[in-house]
């Protein structure tokens, strides 16, 4: 719903109803993950994709009717020999859409969750989207941290959703969870599709560098929030840095502790050390390496060459890193792409990010197997 979720506002605050198709399963070598979304609008503005582009004519032609019915649908596109290019989803997968319809009277809380996620405070959507009994269908609640919004029929499913969705939220993870008709646990008949909405992850770049900026910008198109940190304030500029969400004149090590120490750093966060400079990078390396529990980084890399890097880690180990400590970092940061601008160089850098989130091979796919949408990092 994110990426849909302006033009969705826009019509709901002028009364409008549209309807709203998302993916809420997938199996195999699927285009877009649970979550992707597709609105089409009264007037049959189409905004999103659920598939990039291979089934959004069927989508489209559902969105139709279930606009004109007012009721929520669930579809299955899968893929046989014989099916494939009928339905258009030639690559393989499968890929269940629940398409609803939003409306003033449909989603009366559309404008606070719409707030919410653009401030970034936590929230999850918990929608029905598949129940013996029709009238549950579209039936959704809408859960923070601290409250509940709605309610899906019965005490019994409003407090074992409620309590799943909650994990689910704290994880930061989208997907779909199953129950009893009455939410039993442990049971079948209802599916309930959880989109859930966490501030973006963080990135922090040390080093105010030319090849800091193209990974700031190459963060900020992926949704990371971008911080770039260096202790020269001649350098650390928000002029030289347009697409950082903030740019802080500190030493790197001081800076990365305070962070620690503040809670603001968790699983998800990226840390790229770019000043190939031992003053700067082996203190804030000491720090970012030794986190552990939930606020250990999802990646930490470091630029330099392989002399630089062999001098560094010679360094780490005389702070008392041990081995350990050490495979946890991507030195020299990047994929081997062969790049030399720093608009190259950043694209490599995310590349490596990417792999290790996803449990990709860093191989050209003309040149491996397997799927090519990996589920989720290993």
């Amino acid at each position: 719903m994110r990426e849909v979720m302006s033009p969705l506002l826009a019509a709901w605050r002028r009364g409008e109803t549209a309807a709203l198709a998302t993916v809420v399963h997938t199996e195999h070598s699927a285009p877009r993950p649970p979550g992707a979304s597709m609105l089409v609008l009264a007037d049959g503005t189409v905004h999103g994709s659920v598939s990039g582009g291979c089934v959004e004519g069927a989508v489209y032609e559902l969105a139709q009717t279930v606009l004109a019915d007012r009721a929520a649908a669930l579809q299955r596109f899968g893929i046989s020999d014989e099916q494939a290019f009928t339905v258009g989803l030639t690559c393989g997968g499968t890929i269940d859409v629940f398409v609803e319809p939003i409306g003033p009277d449909l989603f009366t809380g559309l404008d606070r969750l719409a707030g919410d996620v653009r401030a970034g405070d936590p929230v999850a959507i918990a929608t029905v989207v598949e129940h013996p009994d029709q009238d549950w269908i579209g039936r959704r609640i809408v859960v923070r941290p601290g409250s509940v919004d709605g309610t899906l029929g019965h005490p019994r499913a409003d407090d074992a959703v409620t309590d799943d969705v909650r994990g689910l939220l704290d994880a930061g993870t989208t997907g779909t969870l199953a129950y009893g008709p009455a939410g039993e646990r442990m049971e079948t008949g209802m599916r309930v599709f959880v989109s859930s909405f966490q501030p973006r992850p963080r990135m922090i770049v040390f080093g105010a560098i030319d090849f800091a900026a193209a990974v700031a910008q190459q963060g900020a198109f992926l949704g990371y929030r971008v911080t770039v940190c260096d202790a020269r304030g001649v350098f650390a500029t928000p002029s030289r840095f347009p697409a950082a969400d903030e740019v802080v004149v500190a030493w790197p090590h001081d800076y990365l502790e305070q962070q620690v120490d503040d809670g603001l750093l968790d699983r998800r966060t990226v840390i790229c050390v770019l000043t190939h400079d031992p003053k700067f990078d082996v203190p804030v390396l000491d720090v970012a390496l030794r986190l552990d529990g939930a606020q250990r980084p999802a990646f930490i890399g470091a630029m330099g060459s392989r002399r630089t890097h062999l001098d560094r880690l010679a360094r780490l180990r005389e702070a008392g890193l041990g081995d350990d400590h050490l495979a946890r970092l991507s030195s020299p940061i990047g994929l081997d792409l062969g790049g030399r601008t720093p608009e190259e160089t950043a694209v490599s850098v995310m590349a490596e990010i990417i792999a290790q989130r996803w449990g990709g091979s860093g191989l050209p796919l003309s040149a491996s197997g397997g799927r090519v949408h990996h589920e989720h990092a290993p």
